[in-house]
């Protein structure tokens, strides 16, 4: 009897076993996962109020204007690219639709103004890299500085308050006891890696963010690709200043600004390459949920506010060092 025969059936499954957990273990998302239940653990012995159902929810409620706008994000990041100017479109569409409303408009319009006028952020974005041919970095920072005078020569340094619940609901209202941006979230996630995953338009994106010459020669219009990524992050930043609006009940001259580096951070925790090609929303989400974790848990230990900028400054150094030991970039370098 062939020996090979008998013995294919027992080393079969456990190599394929070994396979997949090798597999799972070399995967972009497993490190972001097993630091947030590590940080999870830590908190939960450090802390007493850590792991309480309202602790969680404070939680939710504070990723999701991060992780609305990581959404867009990650598209843009997967096709190389980067948006400084997510935090600044925040705070200005957030004060035109509340200034709008204050001033007579139909809140539900208000809304879509709100949204639709981010999403026209980010088309000039999205219409300067691609068809302008300037250097997203040049470019969203210019918008960066636009969006934030043109806040403070909108508001005169003032806040918008005694907003309609028609506005504030989608950021303060709840459905069935649940805060209104958590559902809201993982609705704009699940469609994000639908579109990212499932379409035809998603596939283009990780072409172009692959190799922009091999995706022209295929015959994909790399170009129109780029704005349109460009276009959704706007959308989902404008969808963001909703939310922050009806958090905070009002719209602030300086809501907004930092928002950037969360959401930057977020997208490359998560395992999204800033070099292009590669990225996963589920991983997104993770990195959301680690920093939404990490900044609860410096509060709940008292640590000194200054310290949780080092600390994200600190983590972004560290997932930025890793995406180019992933890439080989370090060893193409050296």
């Amino acid at each position: 009897m062939n020996t090979s025969t008998l013995a294919s059936p027992v080393t079969a499954p456990d190599s394929g076993h070994q396979g997949r957990l090798a597999g799972l273990l070399k995967h972009q998302t497993t490190p972001i996962f097993i630091a947030f239940v590590l940080v999870c653990a830590a908190l939960v012995l450090m802390t007493g109020s850590f792991a309480t159902p309202r602790n969680f929810s404070n939680i939710m409620v504070q990723a999701s204007i991060v992780g609305i706008a990581a959404v867009g994000a990650t598209f843009i990041i997967i096709t190389g690219g980067i948006d400084l100017s997510v935090g600044a479109v925040v705070g200005l569409a957030g004060m035109v639709g509340a200034q709008l409303v204050h001033a007579g408009m139909d809140p539900i319009l208000g809304l879509l103004v709100t949204i639709a006028f981010a999403m026209l952020c980010g088309a000039f974005n999205g219409a300067s890299v691609a068809f302008l041919k300037i250097t997203p970095f040049i470019v969203t920072l210019a918008l960066l500085g636009m969006a934030q005078g043109l806040t403070l020569q909108l508001s005169q340094g003032e806040s918008v308050y005694d907003l309609p619940k028609a506005l504030t609901w989608l950021g303060g209202g709840t459905i069935a006891g649940l805060p209104v941006p958590v559902p809201l979230t993982f609705v704009v996630f699940a469609i994000g890696a639908f579109v990212l995953n499932r379409t035809t338009f998603g596939h283009k994106v990780f072409a172009v963010g692959g190799n922009k010459e091999a995706a022209r020669l295929a015959g994909i219009n790399y170009r129109r690709v780029i704005f349109w990524v460009y276009a959704i992050a706007g959308a989902c930043a404008g969808l963001s200043a909703v939310v922050l609006v009806g958090r905070l009940g009002s719209a602030t001259p300086t809501a907004g600004l930092g928002l950037e580096l969360q959401v930057i951070a977020a997208v490359v925790i998560g395992g999204t390459s800033l070099f292009g090609g590669k990225g996963s929303l589920f991983g997104t989400l993770i990195g959301v949920l680690f920093i939404a974790v990490v900044n609860n848990g410096l509060t709940l230990l008292n640590v000194n506010p200054y310290w949780i900028q080092i600390v994200q400054g600190a983590i972004i150094f560290v997932a930025v060092l890793m995406d180019s030991i992933n890439s080989g970039r370090l060893r193409q370098d050296a």
